[in-house]
């Protein structure tokens, strides 16, 4: 600020001289007080500013002596807060850790007290469901499969696909025959001379269903023809054959109908299956990765009564068959042969495959086009390449395991 005023003075000389009167008014009086009154009047000024400037300088040197003494304090405040706060950051901390210490120790109370919960509701479920089982399997059938005893081709036919039965149940003689994988012509026969030979009395009954079949999976029980419907993914017709009506039908849950049952079956999908214990369904089903599936199946109302995925696959089999609640299924390689029983399911745990012998069927050229068991001859009627086959079986008791 001094340097600005004395350039603002020597601006002003500068000034006043050029306002001079030229050189012959130089020694008027009157002109040489003014110009000393001028120079007084500036150097006053001057002074007033050196004052105002000094007391300034004195004032902001006091001020910034202040605000350094202020600083030093809020320094110290400063470390003394954040020392504070690292002292309860380290608290918070500590005791986070206690609570979680704690909830860790109650979440583990919980978990072992759900568990414990957990195990207790799942074992009394597996108690209720084998116990549902047992009830549901509670026929006196404790027979195991030991063996293929014979064969005896009862028929030969030129058809290669097709099924052949008696009535599962039922005292009746009479003999169905059942010609192709889709069709809705049943032969009725009085007894098994009349289907042997072709010139007997009474000629077979043709019965025209109002629907038609697919595959080769039916069967007659209780004088109903149950059989999987023609054109319907996991339709279940059950038919009335006096009436040659329609008496039922349902829809088997679960996707089922969408892959073959038996890899060596082509036209397949739904195999219906009778033994001591009364109606089942062989199917595979969605998310079973080619495993077959086992349900029991209410005949009278036609309900769900429970399903089993087996560990039994669909590759390389050709056919399969329940006997005393027991599913067993023959598979052969290639189609060709030998045809060999190496899958046995049963629900009640009773049995495995360890339990049974190297179990063949007579070699036949072809695979099966049907093997189902009549529990009220013991024996499987079988179709192959044409040839309507009994084999007779050999059986014991089942050995119930520890």
């Amino acid at each position: 600020k001094m340097v600005a005023l004395w350039r603002a003075s020597a601006l002003l000389v500068l000034f006043l001289a050029a306002s001079l009167p030229p050189p012959q008014c130089a020694q008027d009086p009157a002109m040489v007080h003014y110009i000393y009154q001028r120079f007084r009047v500036l150097e006053q000024g001057l002074e007033k500013c050196t004052e105002a400037t000094r007391a300034y300088i004195q004032d902001f040197q006091e001020f910034s002596k202040n605000i350094s003494a202020m600083l030093g304090r809020c320094q110290t405040h400063t470390n003394e807060y954040k020392s504070a706060v690292n002292n309860l950051a380290l608290r918070v901390e500590r005791a986070q850790r206690e609570i979680d210490y704690l909830e860790y120790l109650r979440e583990s109370d919980v978990c072992v007290e759900s568990e414990d919960k957990t195990l207790a509701e799942k074992l009394l479920q597996e108690a209720e469901e084998e116990k549902k089982i047992r009830t549901l399997l509670n026929a006196s059938c404790d027979n195991m499969l030991t063996g293929i005893k014979s064969l005896k081709i009862v028929k030969r036919t030129t058809d290669t696909h097709g099924s052949w039965m008696k009535d599962a149940i039922s005292n009746s003689p009479k003999v169905y025959f059942l010609s192709g994988s889709r069709n809705n012509v049943v032969w009725e026969f009085a007894n098994m001379h009349a289907f042997m030979e072709d010139n007997t009395k009474p000629a077979p009954r043709k019965l025209i269903l109002t629907l038609s079949w697919q595959g080769t999976g039916q069967v007659i029980y209780k004088g109903f023809l149950f059989f999987h419907n023609q054109g319907t993914a996991n339709e279940i017709i059950k038919y009335n054959l006096q009436k040659r009506t329609v008496e039922d039908r349902m829809l088997l849950p679960g996707g089922v109908g969408r892959a073959l049952v038996y890899q060596h079956s082509p036209s397949t999908y739904i195999d219906l299956a009778v033994d001591e214990h009364g109606l089942w369904a062989i199917h595979s089903g969605p998310g079973t990765y080619g495993h077959l599936v086992l349900t029991k199946i209410e005949p009278d109302t036609l309900g769900v009564e429970h399903s089993w995925d087996t560990p039994c696959r669909s590759q390389d089999a050709e056919a399969a068959f329940l006997l005393c609640g027991v599913l067993y299924v023959v598979y052969s390689p290639g189609g060709q042969g030998p045809h060999r029983i190496t899958c046995v399911f049963d629900p009640l745990g009773t049995i495995g495959e360890e339990d049974l012998p190297n179990l063949f069927f007579p070699r036949r050229p072809r695979s099966h086009s049907v093997i189902h068991y009549n529990p009220r001859d013991k024996q499987l009627y079988a179709w192959n390449e044409g040839n309507q086959i009994i084999y007779k079986l050999q059986t014991k008791r089942k050995v119930p395991r520890e």
